[in-house]
């Protein structure tokens, strides 16, 4: 079974106090704890896409 490595990054530099946004592989989650938007990779591609283009 090959593991699957999660990466979280702060949107601050405190980073504890701020939304961060994890990846999981699977999954990309945004946000904090109770205030949280899980996104597909596809999803998360599409936004990434749109803000380098300056859409959003």
């Amino acid at each position: 079974m090959k593991e699957k490595k999660v990466k979280t990054v702060s949107l601050c530099q405190q980073g504890s106090c701020c939304p961060v946004v994890r990846l999981t592989g699977e999954s990309v989650e945004i946000g904090e704890k109770d205030n949280l938007c899980i996104l597909t990779e596809e999803q998360w591609e599409i936004l990434k896409e749109k803000i380098l283009c300056r859409e959003i």
